[in-house]
C-alpha cells in the first residue's frame, strides 16, 4: 500500500470510498470533502490517499486549516477506508502519514471529533485537558487533539473549516 497526495484524478475513487465508508450518508462525509476542497480552507499537501498495489483508492483522510482562538490549526476528517480494507491498518496508515506531513509542514495542533479507543494509539487526547474548547460543548470526550512539534501553548474555541458548520 502506498499513502500518498490526492491528485485530481482521484476525486471519484476517493468520493466512492467516502461513500461506501459512510453507507453514503445525504450530506454526510462524501458532501463534506466535496465541499472542503472548494473552501480557503483546503491544504492540498494534507488530503492523503491509500492506493492498493492494484492502484484501487482504497482509503483517503484529510485535514483542513481550522483555528484555535483565531491562530491556525488544523481539523482533520473525514477518515474513511473502503469496507472491503478496514481492519488491515489502512486508516492507521493514513493518520501516521497525515499527522506527519501536518508536523512536517510546521502545524502546532490536531483536532478531531472521534472515538477516543482509536484516536488514542495516535496520541489524540481530549481537548479539555488541553483547554482547547470543541464546537459543540457535548461532543465532550469524543472532541480530542493532538499536538505537534510546532504547538505552542494554544487554548481555546475550537473552529473548523467553514463547511463543517453546514452539516
Amino acid at each position: 500500500m502506498l499513502i500518498r497526495r490526492e491528485t485530481p484524478d482521484d476525486v471519484a475513487a476517493i468520493t466512492a470510498v467516502t461513500d461506501a465508508a459512510f453507507a453514503a450518508r445525504p450530506g454526510g462525509e462524501a458532501w463534506l470533502v466535496t465541499e472542503l476542497r472548494a473552501d480557503a480552507g483546503w491544504l492540498p499537501a494534507l488530503s492523503l490517499v491509500a492506493e492498493a498495489p492494484t492502484g484501487e483508492i482504497v482509503g483517503h483522510v484529510v485535514c483542513t486549516r481550522a483555528t484555535v482562538a483565531g491562530e491556525p490549526a488544523l481539523g482533520l476528517g473525514p477518515l474513511g477506508v473502503h469496507p472491503d480494507h478496514q481492519r488491515r491498518g489502512v486508516g492507521s496508515a493514513l493518520v501516521h502519514a497525515v499527522l506527519g506531513a501536518a508536523d512536517a509542514l510546521n502545524e502546532p495542533l490536531v483536532a478531531l471529533l472521534g472515538e477516543p479507543a482509536y484516536y488514542g494509539r495516535f496520541g489524540f487526547r481530549p481537548a479539555e485537558t488541553l483547554a482547547v474548547t470543541p464546537p459543540v460543548a457535548e461532543w465532550g470526550p469524543y472532541f480530542q487533539v493532538r499536538t505537534l512539534h510546532s504547538y505552542r501553548g494554544q487554548r481555546g474555541p475550537f473552529r473548523y473549516a467553514e463547511p463543517f458548520e453546514r452539516l
